[in-house]
């Protein structure tokens, strides 16, 4: 061990800086193993954007892993409990989804994206009824979340050709039909999530949305 920190002498700067950041970017604090993303913040973010490749290979173990972090270090961080039983739902893991969705809707009733994933959960592990209430549920919530935009974004801004309304009033009108549409009612729930990421990816990446939120709290501030 005195051996090898007697050759950081003769490391450049450059090289050293790089191994610290690689250490910081593997290890925590407490010298223990997590993953890249830098914090809460970055592993949740990492995550999203795994989830959001649900349809073009997106790699549900390792949103997992961020995830897990997350919520082993603020539970309450946004709705990173939703997002972990999203991803153990997408990875076959629905006996971990099933309870860790019911952590996540004790805190907030009306997650709709929570309910839709329960509901798919459920029927997923053969408790067809139940699962298609709680489907049923998450769509309500859902259709009041998307009455004028979604979440901060506003509704000029939200869904303009129309993908997640039209996914939204499918999975609808298969739900209405029964446990009998189960199977379609599964796919068409996969794809409604999926619609929503996409538009909140597209969005996110809108400059004019950018420009309208800066401008908006811009005028805040001024008042």
């Amino acid at each position: 061990m005195g051996e090898q920190m007697l050759r950081f002498g003769h490391v450049t700067w450059g090289l050293l800086g790089a191994v610290v950041v690689s250490i910081i970017l593997v290890t925590s604090l407490s010298g223990c193993w997590r993953p890249a993303g830098i914090g809460v913040g970055g592993n949740y973010n990492d995550a999203l954007l795994e989830l959001g490749k649900t349809q073009r290979g997106g790699n549900f173990k390792k949103a997992i892993v961020h995830l897990e972090y997350v919520v082993r270090r603020d539970p309450k961080y946004k709705d990173s409990l939703t997002q972990l039983g999203r991803a153990y739902y997408y990875a076959g893991r629905y006996g971990s989804s099933f309870e860790v969705l019911k952590r996540a809707l004790a805190l907030n009733r009306e997650d709709e994206i929570g309910w839709i994933v329960l509901g798919l959960t459920q029927m997923q592990q053969g408790d067809d009824e139940a699962g298609l209430e709680s489907f049923k549920g998450g769509l309500t919530l859902l259709v009041k979340a998307t009455k004028e935009g979604y979440q901060e974004i506003p509704d000029e801004f939200w869904d303009a050709r129309g993908v997640v309304r039209r996914a939204l009033r499918r999975s609808i009108t298969l739900a209405r039909k029964g446990v009998v549409e189960k199977r379609r009612i599964i796919r068409s729930g996969e794809l409604l999530l999926h619609r929503v990421d996409r538009e909140l990816y597209e969005a996110e990446e809108d400059q004019r949305l950018s420009e309208y939120l800066d401008s908006r709290r811009d005028r805040k501030k001024d008042n």
